[in-house]
């Protein structure tokens, strides 16, 4: 049997603790696109040179195209969606990423990627939109800035109660990883992705584009997908979850 500590041998820790607490909760703030509050240890600003510099890299990488009728179509629905975001007052770019596999990715310095075989994928500019608004939904959910905060504020955690043990700290430590991964950070991942779902098909509707294809692009999507990740331990929901309730959202819209 291990004996325990006395308590005032636990005072740094709890103190840590204490201070982790304050931080975050002078760190929420609301964020009306969403109707919640963020814990923003960081913000996008924050972010911003990081994003950049990623960006350059990206870019310089060969294939990659910056210019050229692929890339025009990308930022002429791009741009009408940035504008109905609200998010007009600042430089976006765009480029086209040779891959195999349909992806899209945004940074929230304001540039967005798209490969090659989602526009192979894709029937209309409405089904382009999908995406796109989707990405710009993260930008404006401050997603990248609310996971970079919370990942922070777990690490933090994570070592006060690893302090906390002794020399079990390892074992806590990699025990409480995982329960912050698949218990904690997977699920806040899950509801960004649903979050920017709903943000886009808004952007959508703003802009000019039909929501329905919202639907129709998630059941291409599905249709292509080999092999499927259980939703538990995915960053994404499954594709029926995402369908349904995308369904349900722009019906109750009036958007159908």
């Amino acid at each position: 049997m291990i004996a325990l500590r006395r308590p005032a041998s636990r005072l740094p820790v709890r103190l840590l603790a204490a201070a982790v607490a304050a931080s975050a909760l002078s760190a929420c703030a609301y964020n009306e696109a969403l109707g919640r509050n963020q814990l923003l240890l960081v913000d996008n600003a924050a972010l911003a040179q990081q994003s950049n510099a990623a960006w350059r890299e990206a870019i310089s990488k060969p294939g990659v195209q910056t210019s050229g009728a692929q890339v025009d179509r990308i930022r002429r629905v791009g741009n009408r969606l940035v504008q109905a975001a609200g998010l007009g007052d600042r430089t976006w770019d765009y480029a086209v990423f040779s891959e195999k596999s349909p992806n899209a990715f945004v940074l929230p310095s304001g540039q967005i990627g798209v490969t090659d075989s989602l526009l192979a994928l894709v029937q209309n500019d409405d089904q382009l939109a999908t995406v796109i608004g989707h990405e710009i939904g993260h930008v404006v959910a401050n997603h990248a800035a609310e996971r970079a905060s919370s990942q922070a504020a777990t690490s933090i955690g994570l070592a006060a109660v690893g302090g906390a043990a002794g020399r079990y700290g390892d074992a806590v430590n990699a025990y409480g990883g995982l329960a912050a991964q698949y218990g904690l950070l997977l699920p806040y991942s899950r509801r960004d992705e649903l979050e920017a779902d709903r943000l886009g098909v808004d952007y959508m509707q703003a802009a000019g584009f039909r929501p329905s294809q919202a639907v129709a692009l998630w059941r291409l999507m599905a249709a292509q997908r080999q092999a499927s990740i259980p939703q538990f331990a995915s960053t994404h929901p499954s594709d029926a979850t995402r369908i349904d309730l995308l369904q349900q959202y722009i019906a109750g819209k009036g958007w159908s």
